[in-house]
């Protein structure tokens, strides 16, 4: 098991808001302030979880450097409040910096059924979905 320092918990704590300030201000008409907000406290997060010298370092890596100036574009964007136009620049900008991370979180979520209670839930929901049809 991974164990985990409570300073690095306050980092999922602030990247769990970010992402939550990013939805909310997506969902209440791309509202600047709190997309602004959300950008701000997903990078702190980040950084406190895998620390400021790898932050910069995963960030700044020489064939990551047109997502991340997409990305922290986007970030400058909003914050100048742009929000429709920062927000699709801060999305080609995530998609081209976390590529290589997208084949693990779909095998992971393809992993899921595998779970005794989950994989009994997703037996019935396709029952009861077959039965509309």
């Amino acid at each position: 098991m991974i164990s985990i320092t409570e300073f690095q918990k306050i980092g999922v704590g602030l990247t769990g808001f970010g992402v939550f300030f990013i939805l909310f201000g997506v969902l209440l008409y791309f509202d600047s302030v709190l997309l602004a907000f959300g950008n701000i406290l997903f990078l702190a997060g980040i950084a406190v979880i895998i620390g400021l010298r790898r932050t910069f370092t995963f960030f700044f890596q020489r064939p990551r450097l047109k997502g991340t100036s997409f990305f922290l574009g986007g970030i400058l964007i909003v914050l100048l409040r742009w929000p429709i136009l920062g927000m699709a620049l801060e999305i080609y900008g995530f998609v081209a910096l976390f590529r290589g991370f997208f084949p693990v979180v779909f095998g992971f979520l393809g992993s899921i059924g595998n779970i005794p209670f989950l994989s009994l839930l997703f037996r019935k929901l396709g029952e009861s979905n077959t039965n509309m049809v």
